[in-house]
């Protein structure tokens, strides 16, 4: 992790900012200049007993602060919308500019290599928030889809393999956070005893080879739409089983898809698509309509 200084409130005001998408800032930004613009120019009611002097006092000095902030605060979040934009950019060219094969993902600075996971994640369909240095409590990436939240955490580590002790702090937050999934991405590899404590959890452990087979789909934009060649049903009892013919591929580990029902959250009823690995794998994929339409 990079080294940490003390920093101001204008600066971490615009770290959040360019963290948000930049629509969202600029609106911030906006709806920020109003208000306090109509704050700064609306007059101090006088008065003459004591109390109604320190209220008088009070609204000349939010009068004041406002009068500043209603510029200061819309070009700090205008710059985060800017910075925010940039980072798009940056982003999509870094998911482009890598290689299938060879140390790419080693090679890339660990600030990179975020930008790179949340980029692959994005074209998966899941909208995605990079949390600021330092006080992610050992999370990189918040991401959402379908009302969900998962959380995912980075290791570029080039020489040792990811341990246990990662993927145990990872699931802590989950529990802490009403997370309902997670993911542990590294460039290289996971220890045995961090594969077995992810089995039957719902924390998915994304290694290099893998990762680098999401950066080319993604890259070819067929995350959601392809399929894959047709499979027999696999041995599975119940409602669960595969249906025959063309299966529909899990966006993330590329497995058979099953029909199944949301049991909690805003879409509970309604049929979606999910791995057959589950809760191995958290792969999802939205029905054509909600239950019953």
């Amino acid at each position: 992790m990079a080294r940490y200084r003390k920093t101001s409130f204008i600066e971490d005001l615009l770290v959040i900012a360019s963290k948000l998408p930049w629509w969202l800032s600029l609106a911030i930004g906006t709806l920020l200049y109003f208000w306090l613009h109509a704050v700064a120019i609306k007059p101090v009611a006088m008065g003459s007993r004591p109390d109604q002097y320190a209220d008088m006092l009070t609204g000349s000095a939010f009068k004041t602060v406002a009068g500043l902030f209603q510029y200061v605060l819309p070009v700090v979040f205008g710059i985060g919308a800017i910075v925010s934009i940039v980072g798009r950019y940056k982003r999509k060219a870094l998911l482009e500019s890598i290689k299938p094969g060879g140390n790419t993902l080693s090679g890339i600075s660990w600030s990179e290599f975020e930008m790179l996971v949340g980029e692959a994640f994005r074209r998966q369909g899941f909208s995605v928030v990079e949390t600021a240095a330092g006080a992610d409590g050992g999370v990189d990436l918040v991401l959402r889809r379908s009302g969900e939240k998962h959380l995912v955490q980075c290791k570029q580590w080039r020489a040792t393999k990811v341990s246990v002790m990662v993927v145990r702090e990872l699931f802590g937050v989950m529990a802490a956070t009403g997370a309902v999934g997670g993911y542990v991405v590294t460039s290289g590899r996971f220890t045995a005893e961090a594969k077995a404590f992810a089995a039957g959890r719902n924390v998915q452990l994304v290694e290099g080879e893998e990762l680098s087979r999401w950066i080319a789909q993604s890259r070819q934009g067929a995350v959601f739409e392809d399929r894959v060649e047709p499979v027999a049903p696999l041995a599975q009892a119940g409602p669960a089983a595969v249906p025959p013919g063309p299966a529909i591929a899990c966006p993330l580990c590329r497995s058979p898809m099953i029909v199944r029902t949301a049991r909690k959250g805003p879409n509970v009823g309604n049929e979606f698509w999910g791995c057959s690995r589950f809760p191995g794998c958290l792969g999802k994929r939205p029905a054509r309509a909600p239950k019953g339409k």
